[in-house]
This record gives structure tokens, C-alpha cells and sequence, in this order.
């Protein structure tokens, strides 16, 4: 069987990086970092473990389950569940929040600090509108146009940063502040819940493919060896991310005292690098960033609409999908960056545990013989309580369930209450499925006696 070289191995690492490093993540980092302060430590823990950990492990699932996870969750679940949930998935990295996010990220970042107050709504209004209408463009007509530029654009803004983070920890903007809110109590699993915004391990799943075929192309074929690649050529990634969301997390934990307490991390990023390199530095930010999430923008749209041109059986035309993906993207990205990123919490609350779940039990599946019923099981309750603690986010009255499940479900009250219930399911399931495996073990005994 052939080997992958270590440089071949760096270079899938890499890939890996690029594939998940998008100028829309760099939003959050500053933000939890602002609001952690001195519990800046164990609220990073939290975010890297879901926006960087778990992405990892989505990859290496994907390898696992030879790189066609539609077919595998059919066969574990159920078609149906494979289609809805990969249907979700493309939502939500497609015209429901990932893209408009990057409209509203670029205008945050790039021309929100040089208007005035009453230009703002206007402002985003027409710089959304071009957005989207070259989103629709590029999208509609597929070239190797934004992949040269998104190549050039991620080394360019990396140098940027390092520059940047070279500057904040030579010279910190200030004193790290005492934490606010919630993370005075749970930062970790608050920090857990923020790294759902990356989106990162949704994107795993529906990205993962391209990385286990890239690995494949180098003439690795085996299962096992391949979704070992996957996750040391994974590491590299990680080491990589991390070393970015640190630092940014560190720039926003020294942000407050200097540029008192923004509403989100796109302001925190654009006012430090003002601070930091004067109006030059900041525009240079912002025409980076801009066109990295443009790029970002143009590939989530194809992928959106490559996916359902497919899921619905050609009935509707890949350039109406487009069509509908920028329109919508659009009209969502005006809602403002920070009521974007509020309105898409609840959504990702309730989503991200099943995700979760389903990969984890993928990297387990030998162990338990990949009994469909111990899958079933442990995400039917994972669902469940991922709808409660998602509705209870939306600010839906769950005072019915919310006294009962806070007394016996631990840390219900961060929305991490369905850990439990989906452990319990997994082993109802495992219970259901040795009872079944002996039953049918006993007939089948019985049925040998009969004949014989």
C-alpha cells in the first residue's frame, strides 16, 4: 500500500487550514475574548474544542466511513434522516447564515468605520447589494477565477495578522478586564457554545470529501490509513488555527478598556487595527478581508446550489438556486452583523449537538458493531433536548421542562443538557440491539434443532 510522504502529508494540512480559515470566523475570537476577560483560558478551551476539535474529528469520520457519509448515515439512520440533516447542513453554511454573514462581516470591517451614523443603512445597503450581484456572477459561472484569488487572499490577510498579533502582545491595547455575564459562571461551556458560530464542523461534513479524495489521489486507498492522514495532517490545521484564535481572543481580552465594549468582533477587529496601524492598516484590513469573503461567499453559493440542483432531481436549475442563494443573502445580511449572528444562536443550539453526536458515535462505530439502533437511540434524545435548549435560546417559554431538567440534566442551563440524554439513548440502544442479536440468535438455534 502506498505511503504519503511527510511533505505530502503538510500539504493535505495546509489545505485543510485553508479550507476552514475564513475572514468570518475572525469575527468571534475578539468578541469572547472582550466578554471572557480574566476567564479568557478556560472560555478558549471551550470554543477551540467545537470550532477547531470537533472539526477534526468530522473529517476523520468522513475518512472512516470511506468518504461517502450521505450513504453511511443511510445505513445507520435512515435515508431520510441523511437527507434532512445534509439538507440543514447546506442552509446553514449556504444562504441562511454563512453567506449573508460574509456580506455583513465585509461591510462591518471594511466600510462601516468610515461613515457616519445616518449613512450606515444606506451604505450597507448598496455595498450589500454589489456584493451579491458579483456573488450571483462568479457563482453563476464557475471559473478558476476566485480560487487564484482566494490562494493569493489567505496568504495575504495570514501576513496581516501576524503582523497584527506581533503588535498586540508587544504592545497590548490595555489590561485584560473581569469577565461579563455568563462567563463569570460557565466560561468554558460558553466558550463551547460560541465555537458553534465558526460553523466549521457542519462545513466538516459537507467538505470532508474533498479532503479524503485528495488523500485517495495520492494512491492511499485503505480506510484505516486514511483517516489516519486525515488527522495528523489535521493536527497541523489545528496548531495552525489555534495560534490564530489565541491571539485574536487576546487582542479582544486587552480591546476593552481602550475601545470600550463593542457589539461584535468585526467592530473590536476594525477599530484595533486602527488603533494599531492608523487609517492605512485599517483600509488595507478591509480590501483583504472584503474580497477573502467574497470568495468565501461565491463558493459557499455554489455549493449551496450544486447540492439541492442534485437533492431535487433537477426540478429546479442550478441558476435559480443561485439566483434564490444571493437574493436571500441579501436580504438577510442587512438585518446588521450582531442581529444576524443573534438570530442564527438558536438555530445552531439546536443543530450542532446532532452533528456532534454523529460524529462521535462514527469514531466509535467499530465498538458497538455500528448498530443502527444505538445511532437511533442516542439521536433521537440528542434531538430532543437540542430543540428545547434551542427554543429556550430563541427566548421561548420552556418553564414547563426548564425546573425539571435543570435539577437532574447537568449544565442544562448552558445548553449543554442533552450530553446525558444522548448518552442514555446510545446505551438503551446497545441494550435493544443485544437483546435483539440474542433473540435471533436463540431462533435461529431453534430453527437448526427443528430441521435436524
Amino acid at each position: 500500500m502506498k505511503q504519503m510522504s511527510k511533505t505530502e502529508i503538510v500539504s493535505v494540512g495546509l489545505m485543510m487550514f485553508s479550507i476552514f480559515f475564513g475572514a468570518g470566523n475572525l469575527i468571534f475570537p475578539p468578541a469572547l475574548g472582550q466578554s471572557a476577560g480574566e476567564n479568557l483560558l478556560p472560555a478558549m478551551g471551550g470554543f477551540l474544542l467545537t470550532g477547531i476539535g470537533l472539526p477534526l474529528l468530522g473529517i476523520v469520520a468522513i475518512a472512516l466511513a470511506g468518504g461517502d457519509y450521505v450513504a453511511f448515515m443511510g445505513n445507520r439512520v435512515s435515508k431520510k434522516f441523511a437527507g434532512i440533516i445534509l439538507g440543514l447542513l447546506y442552509l446553514t453554511i449556504g444562504p441562511l447564515f454563512a453567506v449573508p454573514r460574509t456580506g455583513a462581516v465585509s461591510f462591518e470591517i471594511g466600510i462601516r468605520p468610515f461613515l457616519e451614523w445616518e449613512q450606515v443603512t444606506m451604505g450597507q445597503g448598496i455595498y450589500t447589494a454589489v456584493f451579491f450581484l458579483l456573488t450571483f456572477w462568479l457563482a453563476l459561472n464557475p471559473s478558476k477565477l476566485v480560487d487564484r484569488v482566494g490562494k493569493t487572499l489567505t496568504p495575504a490577510l495570514l501576513l496581516f495578522l501576524v503582523v497584527l498579533f506581533v503588535k498586540t502582545f508587544a504592545s497590548p491595547l490595555g489590561p485584560i478586564m473581569e469577565p461579563q455575564g455568563i462567563y463569570q459562571t460557565v466560561p468554558f461551556a460558553q466558550g463551547f457554545q460560541n465555537g458553534y458560530l465558526t460553523m466549521d464542523l457542519l462545513a466538516s461534513l459537507a467538505v470532508g470529501t474533498i479532503v479524503v479524495q485528495a488523500i485517495k489521489a495520492r494512491g492511499v486507498s485503505e480506510t484505516h490509513a486514511v483517516g489516519r492522514i486525515c488527522f495528523v495532517s489535521g493536527l497541523i490545521a489545528v496548531v495552525l488555527m489555534s495560534l490564530v484564535y489565541l491571539s485574536l481572543s487576546y487582542l479582544g481580552a486587552t480591546s476593552a478598556a481602550r475601545l470600550g465594549i463593542a457589539e461584535n468582533g468585526a467592530v473590536i477587529l476594525s477599530k484595533a487595527a486602527q488603533v494599531l496601524f492608523g487609517t492605512l492598516g485599517q483600509s488595507i484590513l478591509a480590501a483583504i478581508i472584503a474580497l477573502a469573503c467574497l470568495t468565501t461567499s461565491c463558493g459557499m453559493v455554489s455549493a449551496f446550489a450544486s447540492h439541492f440542483y442534485e437533492a431535487l432531481g433537477h426540478r429546479v436549475s442550478y441558476g435559480r438556486l443561485v439566483l434564490y442563494a444571493s437574493v436571500f443573502g441579501f436580504a438577510a445580511s442587512n438585518i446588521g452583523l450582531t442581529e444576524l449572528i443573534r438570530v442564527s444562536v438558536p438555530f445552531l443550539v439546536a443543530l450542532y449537538p446532532v452533528i456532534i453526536v454523529l460524529v462521535l458515535l462514527t469514531m466509535v462505530d467499530r465498538f458497538f458493531g455500528g448498530s443502527p439502533m444505538v445511532y437511533r437511540g442516542s439521536l433521537l434524545l440528542t434531538t430532543i433536548f437540542g430543540i428545547v435548549s434551542g427554543l429556550k435560546t430563541a427566548g421561548i417559554d420552556t418553564s414547563f421542562v426548564d425546573d425539571i431538567f435543570a435539577h437532574y440534566l447537568p449544565l442544562y442551563d448552558a445548553n449543554l443538557g442533552w450530553i446525558l440524554p444522548a448518552l442514555l439513548g446510545a446505551a438503551a440502544g446497545g441494550i435493544l440491539a443485544a437483546v435483539h442479536h440474542h433473540g435471533a440468535a436463540v431462533e435461529g438455534n431453534a430453527a437448526q434443532k427443528i430441521e435436524s
